[in-house]
């Protein structure tokens, strides 16, 4: 890299990637919205000197989305290098891989009769297979892998801009909290999954039961008991060992899901206990609640 290359300006770099029918049009298009320029099929051979020019440009081009995957075919042996040689001239980069079971991207298809990029000579299952298993070993760096199997386009906008606002904080580990219930499906992207199905349930007191952790009742209900006060005080001491490892191993997005039955009480009034109490330890937090919003049965 030529010394005048090396002087040009830092650019914040998300590149979106992934299975094809995981998503990816959607986060560029709220990453678009939150004002990076982006690019979707971008030859991997030509992001560095797009980037040197974004570089120079001025603020107007600080921040740039690009969408990269398997239409171009060198894709996979490229983008290591081509990474390193951006991160050594200075430039920040989260990878923000998409994938979804086998099952959901062959209806995903089959609704929007597209094409799949390897789908020549291959019918759709071998085509997803295929796929998956080249980019198998980026999934692996990748800084944030999202499972939009059973995410609506609303949620998946919510873990874009907690990406976005975890890269605004200036460095160090950020750390999503999603509560979710068991009964609708796992969090199945989740760094750390806990299950607090031993708690008592707000469900079978009456006038809790329409109501969520969010309400302070139902939070005093969770929260003011011993069993509960005891798993807070021993998960503080595992995050108080795990997190410094997580952030000196590199990382910089950390999702620990918190999953009861229906997603609507326990796991809701943990979620947010536990984020205020990182939060006041310094950390940047977020909350988010899967299924809170679901109806009462």
């Amino acid at each position: 890299m030529s010394r005048e290359t090396r002087s040009a300006g830092v650019v914040d770099i998300i590149v979106v990637t992934g299975m094809s029918g995981s998503g990816k049009s959607t986060t560029i298009n709220a990453l678009e919205d939150e004002g990076y320029y982006c690019i979707d099929n971008l030859p991997t051979s030509l992001v560095p000197q797009f980037v040197e020019l974004c570089g120079r440009s001025g603020e107007d081009m600080s921040k740039v989305a690009l969408g990269l995957d398997l239409r171009d075919l060198s894709y996979t042996e490229q983008w290591p290098l081509v990474r390193e040689r951006l991160e050594d001239d200075g430039h920040m980069i989260a990878m923000l891989f998409h994938d979804a079971s086998d099952d959901v991207l062959i209806r995903r298809f089959s609704e929007t009769r597209r094409a799949h990029p390897l789908g020549s000579g291959r019918d759709l299952r071998e085509a997803i297979s295929a796929e998956r298993a080249a980019l198998s070993a980026l999934r692996d760096t990748a800084d944030v892998v999202i499972d939009t199997s059973d995410t609506s386009v609303h949620d998946l906008k919510h873990r874009v801009h907690d990406v976005i606002r975890g890269r605004s904080t200036g460095g160090g580990l950020s750390i999503t909290i999603r509560s979710f219930g068991f009964k609708h499906g796992p969090i199945t992207d989740a760094d750390l999954v806990l299950d607090v199905r031993f708690l008592p349930n707000p469900y079978f007191v009456e006038e809790l039961r329409p109501r969520t952790g969010l309400d302070s009742d139902v939070a005093q209900y969770v929260i003011d008991r011993d069993e509960t006060r005891e798993f807070l005080v021993r998960l503080g001491a595992l995050l108080d060992f795990l997190l410094p490892s997580y952030a000196a191993e590199g990382r910089s997005y950390l999702t620990i899901a918190i999953g009861c039955t229906g997603g609507r009480h326990r796991s809701v009034a943990l979620a947010e206990t536990l984020a205020r109490r990182l939060r006041d330890k310094g950390l940047a937090v977020m909350a988010r609640h899967r299924d809170v919003d679901r109806a009462v049965r």
